[in-house]
């Protein structure tokens, strides 16, 4: 296998997560008890992590070396946007996650994980369309 099918393994991998995290698991949590939330999401943050880590490590590594093998200006857009939701992930949702796992929850907070969301949904569906061009390409 060559890098460009592993980037679309890797990127079709998160493109599926986001989209499910867009659409059921943070949509989801309006529907618990603060209390049941409060205990569900301290397993989610730990079970959730054993599929998004891989993911990402292996996203941005592979967008590393692309850029280190094959630098171009495409190479170096794709990993700008990961490195987006890299500061995405730990900048806004770590916190917010925390938040809620120590009991900080509300509408709020709630309404923020879907909204802001977005914009992690829309970097890694870029990145995953730029991939499959490129490979079609």
């Amino acid at each position: 296998m060559n890098i460009e099918t592993f980037r679309l393994v890797f990127d079709f991998g998160m493109l599926v997560l986001i989209w499910l995290v867009q659409l059921v698991i943070y949509p989801s949590f309006k529907f618990y008890e603060k209390e049941g939330l409060k205990m569900w999401h301290k397993k989610y943050v730990t079970r959730i992590a054993y599929v998004v880590m891989p993911l990402m490590i292996g996203q941005l590594s592979l967008a590393i070396v692309q850029v280190f093998t094959e630098f171009n200006l495409f190479s170096l857009i794709v990993l700008l946007l990961i490195t987006l939701v890299w500061m995405s992930t730990f900048f806004q949702f770590v916190p917010m996650h925390n938040q809620i796992s120590f009991g900080g929850i509300g509408e709020t907070i709630l309404d923020g994980l879907i909204h802001k969301n977005w914009l992690r949904t829309s970097l890694v569906t870029a990145v995953f369309v730029a991939n499959l061009l490129n490979a079609l390409i």
